[in-house]
Formats: C-alpha cells, structure tokens, sequence
C-alpha cells in the first residue's frame, strides 16, 4: 500500500499534500479480526527528510525537527515549509547514535534556549543552545553504544527536563544506580539533579529500563513512557519516582513485588515503540517494527484500555508523535534510518487528526 501511495504522489504532487481518510477505503482486518480503526484525517505536511527523530515546537508554533544521521536541525511552519537552522558538528552519528531528542525552554520566550540529547564521539550527552549557535553540554557521560542510546528530552509541568536513556547494549547498567545507562533522568535546566529527585545528588528519577524512546505527560501530571524489549516484549509504563522496572531481570509483565509492571505490553513485532503523546483520553505510540500508531485509551486514573493500531504498514516505520498547538498530531516517519524500505516521498512529517 505504501508504494501504491507513493506513486499516486510522484504523478500528481498536490496528492501529497492533500488530506485523506482511512474511512475512504474498505476497511482491513487488525490483528483481533475486526475491522481497523480510523485515524482520522491524515495528511503529508512534509516529505524528503532524513530520518527525522525529535521534534518540538516553538511558542509561535513553527517546529523545530532533527534529523538523527545529518545533525540537522531543521525548522517546519504549520504549512510545511522547512529551512534548514543549523548543522551539529559535533555529533558523531553511527548506528541507532546521533542527534536525537529535542526541547524546547518552557521560557523560550525569554531565554531562547532549546535543549538537544546527541552522541558524541565518547558518549551521548545532553546540551542547550541557542538557535545557530554552539551547544553547551549539560549533562555528559550517558553510556553510548551502537543500539540502545534512547535520546528522548521532554520538560515536565515542573519545569524540569527529563530524559530517556538506553543501556547501550551491556544490560547490568540498568540495575546500576551509578550510571547513567537505562534510567529515566531528571534535571535542572542547567543540567543539575532536580530538587526531590528520589536518590540524593542523582538524576536518576526511574531505573531498570532497557531503552525509552518515548516520554509524554497527561493533564493530570502523570508521565508515561515507552520502552523498546529485547525479542518478547514492548511495554508502555507510568512512571513514579524511584520505582524499578525491571530490566534486565524482566521483560514485559512480572509479578515479582519489587519491580513495577508495564500497564501495555505488545510483542515486539506489532510495536518496537519510539516517540509517544497524549492527547485527548489516550496516549499515542508511534511504532517502529510495527509500522502503525498505537492508541492507547487513558481512564483518567493511571489505568489503561485496549489499544487500538491506526495507519497500520502505510506508512512504514513511525518515529515520533507530537501534539502540535492545532490540537493534531506530528508523527515522523523513520524509513532512512537504515532498517526501513523507503519510498520516494521518504521520510515525512504527517499531520493526523485522530
């Protein structure tokens, strides 16, 4: 279907850029039978990127995109224009490394300051920037390897910054306080252990993970986070302070008291999760090897529903979800990061309106 969609686009170029429904065409079977879930109206805002990986918007609702193997930074309009910001230098891109994650100051108005997590040549590191200018490193020293670098920054309702990290390929970093590897990490704007982070003078706010590439708060200040497994299962996890959540003693659901259980779980050939959002009553998964956008309801409470697949092998590899000030949803595709079966059109920008 997706080269089906592609040619469409290289004969007629408005067709890329033109709105469209999944209700427009028969309905096929999801993976329970029944007939697949609309997405809603789904639109290509932009296409030929590199796989893009972060994305977050500025206060004047422009999008700030990064592009994981060209250190690019690049700039979206809400009409999808893109002009290039600026180059990297210093990332070393190799692998599933590169420049990642992105965030944007919650006083980006005053401040101006954008946040950036990419690898270097000796780690992956946190830095902040002003646009076009040098980045000044923040936090140094999480564990880099060739897979399992995380890389997702997003601020919280306090105001501080919070980051997703992997265990860089050695799995006994999780379970160990003393690195960096496999937490979710809290911080200072300056790069600080945040005031009533769970272990003294530490970033680590959770432990036991085997890779998040996904962070994403609800209305009610409850953060959720996505968490790629190894070969059994993905899990989609509520994050508290302090908790452990198993990796890599577990995989998937465990009833072992000293570890916390994911609330979703999938095999890893119907997710492989990367970026996630919230909006509305449900949480949004954008899926690698699973090729689709999870939505997953929300009870309001810190519980889950049954999650449903949108836009299921139509776009191949999905990267990123973002809610965008209009209320859709940014989702990236990522079919150039070199496990993908690219397209012509690769890789986009999707706007969709659940």
């Amino acid at each position: 279907m997706r080269r089906v969609l592609a040619g469409l686009a290289a004969t007629a170029a408005a067709a890329a850029l033109s709105a469209c429904r999944a209700s427009d065409a028969a309905p096929e079977a999801s993976s329970a039978g029944g007939p697949r879930p609309s997405a809603g109206a789904v639109r290509t805002l932009v296409t030929d990127l590199e796989a893009p990986w972060g994305l977050a918007f500025l206060p004047g609702g422009d999008a700030l995109v990064t592009e994981r193997d060209t250190a690019r930074i690049l700039r979206v309009t809400p009409a999808g224009r893109v002009g290039e910001v600026q180059r990297l230098s210093e990332v070393d891109a190799s692998g599933e490394g590169g420049l990642l994650g992105i965030a944007v100051s919650p006083s980006y108005t005053s401040d101006g300051l954008v946040f950036v997590y990419y690898t270097s040549g000796e780690d992956n590191r946190i830095a902040r920037l002003r646009l076009g200018g040098s980045p000044e490193p923040i936090v140094t020293g999480i564990p880099v390897s060739g897979i399992h670098n995380g890389g997702r920054l997003v601020f919280g309702p306090d105001g501080m910054l919070y980051a997703g990290t992997g265990d860089a390929s050695e799995r006994g970093r999780s379970q160990d306080l003393a690195s960096l590897g496999g937490k979710v990490l809290r911080m200072t704007p300056d790069g600080k252990p945040a005031p009533g982070n769970p272990f003294p003078g530490s970033l680590v706010w959770t432990y036991g993970h085997r890779n998040v590439q996904g962070l994403a708060w609800d209305a009610a200040g409850r953060l959720w986070a996505s968490e790629l497994g190894q070969s059994r299962f993905d899990e989609v996890n509520l994050l508290r302070p302090g908790r452990n959540y198993g990796w890599p003693e577990v995989e998937g659901l465990s009833d072992r008291p000293e570890f916390t259980a994911p609330l979703v779980t999938w095999p890893t050939s119907e997710a492989s999760p990367s970026g996630v959002a919230v909006l509305g009553n449900a949480l949004y998964v954008a899926a690698l090897r699973g090729e689709r956008l999870w939505r997953v309801p929300l009870d309001g409470h810190g519980g889950t529903g049954t999650p449903e697949g949108l836009l299921v092998r139509e776009y191949g590899r999905l990267r990123a979800a973002v809610v965008a000030p209009d209320g859709s949803l940014w989702v990236l595709t990522s079919n150039r990061d070199g496990r993908g079966d690219p397209v012509p059109d690769d890789d986009r920008i999707l706007r969709v309106r659940p």
